[in-house]
C-alpha cells in the first residue's frame, strides 16, 4: 500500500500536494475535510436582487442570510479578504473579517483554496464600488477539492476535455451551466404545451423485439432469461400508434433513442425525442402544432424569437415557409421530377449530375439524394419541406394526388431538420406491403431498412383512426434554442471513445 500510495503521491503536482497535506491541519482542527450537511436558506441571485437596492457601504442588520457553494475566486489579505461563492443561482462576493469571526474562524478560513465548497452566514452590504456583497459572521469549510481548477485566464479550452469531464466544465463555463438548466425547462416547456392540448405523456419499451419505426441502424442487446436478442428502439412510433388503436387519441413521448451511427456535431447515438399522435388529425394539425411550439418555447422559456444559430440569425416570429421537395430540388437544378416517370430515368439524371446513388436506389430514393445533395444546405429560415417520395417513407399515407409521394413533411432551420411530421399510413395491406418492400431494400444492402412488424400489423387491423403524427430531435431542438452549434455542448454526457 505504501508503493502505491508514493506512486499516487509522484503523479501530483506542488499544489495537489500541497492541498492533500492541509487535510491533516483540518483534523487537527476537529474538522472532516469533506464536511457535514449545512443549512442554507438563500441563493446567490435571490440575495443580489433582494438587496440590490442597499446604497453604497449600507449594511443591512436585519436578517441573517445563510448560503452554500464553492469558491471560484479567492483575494486572502491580512486580517480581512474577499471571495466570490459560485451555487447553482450564480455568484456573489464574500467579505470575511478577522475582528467580526473571530480569529479561529479566519484561520480555518486562511486553509481554503480556490475550488473548496463552504457554506456562509452573514450580513448583506455594497462595497463602494456598488458590488452587493455578504459580510460574513461565520465561514464553515465543507469540502476540500484535491485538485486545483483550470486556471482563470485559459479555462478548461480543449473541446474533448470539456464534454469528458463535465463536472469541471460546469464549475468553469457559466455557459455550459446555462445550457444545463435550460434544457430541463425546454423539455417541462414542451411537455406544458402537449398537456395544454389535451394529449397524454406515455412511457413505452427501449427493448424491441423487431426493428422499425424509422430507418437507422440498431444497437443490438441480448436478453439473457429469454435467450432472445432485442433492438435499442431507433424510435418510439410504432408503440404509439398502437395507442391510438386502443382508443388512447392522443399521445406524446419523450424519451432516449439509441442509433448505431456516427457522430458529428449534430448526432449522438443516443438522443432524445419527442414523438406525438392525433387521432382524427393529419400532416397540417402537425404543421400548427410545430409553429406554435417553437414560438411557444422561443418566447415563454426563453424570452425572444430570434436566434443565432450555426451562424445564420433565424427568426421564429414569421410564418414558416411552405415548399415540396421536388418544387425545391427544381429551384436549384432546373430538373422537374414530376415529369420524370421510370426509375431508370431518374438514375440516369443522377449520373448526369454527379449525383451519389447505391444498389437499392429507385425513382423517390434519387429525387431524396437531389435535395439533399443541391437544396439542403440552402434551408436557413424555418421551411417545411413537404411531399417526400414513397420510397423513402414506408410509414406514411400516400399522396392524394400522386401515388409516388407521400404526406410528409420535415421541418428545416438553418440547414438542419428538426422534425419529421406524417399524415399517417393506416392501412393495414399497404403497411404490410411496405414493409416486405423494406425487407427486399434490406437483401440489396440498405442496412437501415425496417423488417416486418406483424404485430402492428395487426393492431392496424382493428382499426387505427386517421392521424397526424410528427418527430422532434429534443437535442437539436434545444440547440438552436440555447444557440448551441454542437449537440455535444447540450448532452451532459455525450458519447466519446475512450481514453
Amino acid at each position: 500500500m505504501e508503493n502505491k500510495n508514493n506512486a499516487v503521491a509522484n503523479d501530483l503536482n506542488d499544489q495537489e500536494l500541497r492541498r492533500r497535506e492541509k487535510l491533516n491541519e483540518y483534523r487537527a482542527l476537529g474538522i472532516d475535510p469533506f464536511g457535514h450537511k449545512f443549512d442554507v436558506d438563500s441563493t446567490a441571485s435571490q440575495l443580489k436582487n433582494d438587496f440590490s437596492h442597499l446604497q453604497s457601504e449600507e449594511i443591512d442588520e436585519t436578517r441573517e442570510v445563510s448560503i452554500a457553494g464553492r469558491i471560484v475566486l479567492l483575494r486572502k489579505m491580512g486580517k480581512a479578504s474577499f471571495f466570490t461563492l459560485k451555487d447553482k443561482t450564480g455568484k456573489i462576493q464574500c467579505y470575511i473579517r478577522q475582528d467580526v469571526v473571530g480569529e479561529e474562524n479566519y484561520k480555518l478560513f486562511k486553509l481554503a483554496d480556490l475550488g473548496d465548497i463552504c457554506g456562509v452566514k452573514g450580513y448583506m452590504m455594497k462595497t463602494k464600488t456598488g458590488e452587493v456583497t455578504i459580510r460574513l459572521s461565520s465561514y464553515t469549510h465543507l469540502v476540500k477539492a484535491l485538485r486545483p481548477l483550470p486556471d482563470k485566464f485559459h479555462g478548461l479550452t480543449d473541446q474533448e476535455e470539456r464534454y469528458r469531464r463535465r463536472y469541471v466544465d460546469l464549475i468553469v463555463n457559466d455557459d455550459s451551466q446555462r445550457i444545463a438548466f435550460l434544457r430541463p425547462k425546454i423539455v417541462r416547456g414542451i411537455q406544458k404545451f402537449m398537456d395544454d392540448l389535451g394529449y397524454t405523456e406515455v412511457e413505452t419499451s427501449i427493448l424491441q423485439p423487431i426493428l422499425g419505426g424509422a430507418n437507422a441502424r440498431p444497437f443490438i442487446t441480448h436478453h439473457n432469461a429469454l435467450d432472445q436478442d432485442f433492438y435499442l428502439r431507433i424510435a418510439t412510433e410504432l408503440s404509439l400508434k398502437r395507442l391510438l388503436v386502443g382508443g388512447m387519441e392522443r399521445v406524446y413521448e419523450i424519451g432516449r433513442m439509441f442509433r448505431n451511427e456516427g457522430i458529428d456535431t449534430t448526432h449522438n447515438p443516443e438522443f432524445t425525442t419527442m414523438e406525438a399522435y392525433q387521432a382524427y388529425g393529419d400532416l397540417s394539425d402537425m404543421a400548427d402544432l410545430t409553429e406554435k411550439l417553437l414560438r411557444y418555447l422561443a418566447e415563454d422559456i426563453i424570452g425572444k424569437t430570434t436566434l443565432h444559430w450555426l451562424g445564420y440569425d433565424i427568426d421564429l416570429s414569421k410564418p414558416f415557409r411552405h415548399a415540396t421537395m421536388t418544387e425545391l430540388v427544381k429551384e436549384k437544378t432546373g430538373i422537374d421530377f414530376y415529369q420524370v416517370k421510370s426509375a431508370e430515368e431518374a438514375l440516369a439524371l443522377a449520373k448526369e449530375h454527379n449525383v451519389p446513388v447505391e444498389n437499392h436506389f429507385g425513382y423517390g430514393h434519387v429525387i431524396n439524394a437531389f435535395f439533399e445533395t443541391f437544396v439542403e444546405d440552402s434551408l436557413i429560415q424555418p421551411t417545411f419541406v413537404y411531399q417526400h417520395p414513397l420510397d423513402v417513407s414506408p410509414l406514411a399515407k400516400k399522396d392524394d394526388k400522386d401515388g409516388r409521394f407521400t404526406q410528409r413533411f420535415e421541418l428545416y432551420i438553418a440547414t438542419k431538420e428538426i422534425c419529421n411530421a406524417f399524415t399517417e399510413l393506416n392501412d393495414p395491406l399497404d403497411q404490410r406491403a411496405r414493409f416486405e418492400e423494406q425487407v427486399e431494400e434490406k437483401k440489396k444492402g440498405n442496412d437501415e431498412a425496417c423488417e416486418v412488424d406483424n404485430d402492428f400489423c395487426e393492431a392496424l387491423e382493428y382499426g387505427m383512426p386517421p392521424a397526424g403524427g410528427i418527430g422532434f430531435g429534443i437535442d437539436r431542438l434545444v440547440m438552436l434554442l440555447t444557440e448551441a452549434d454542437s449537440i455535444r455542448d447540450v448532452l451532459l454526457f455525450p458519447t466519446l471513445k475512450r481514453k
